[in-house]
């Protein structure tokens, strides 16, 4: 299984709820979360599908927020 990290600027519940959709529809239900106690709110992807990160980053961003990829 492979895990991808984001910083995000997902920043609460209300959030994560907008972000769910687009987020379920790439990365798969269940196979993310958003650490919104981190100071980076940290986006994490754990699926053993084949997902990118520009797949990640462009549903975040047609979600209305923006991700950048953390070095592994």
């Amino acid at each position: 299984m492979d895990a991808l990290t984001f910083k995000t600027n997902i920043k609460c519940s209300g959030c994560i709820a907008k972000a769910t959709p687009f987020l379920d529809k790439v990365a798969g239900k269940d196979n993310w979360e958003v650490d919104i106690a981190n100071p980076d709110k940290i986006l994490r992807i754990e699926t053993d599908e084949a997902v990118s990160s520009s797949d990640i980053i462009k549903a975040v961003t047609d979600a209305g927020y923006k991700a950048e990829p953390l070095q592994q």
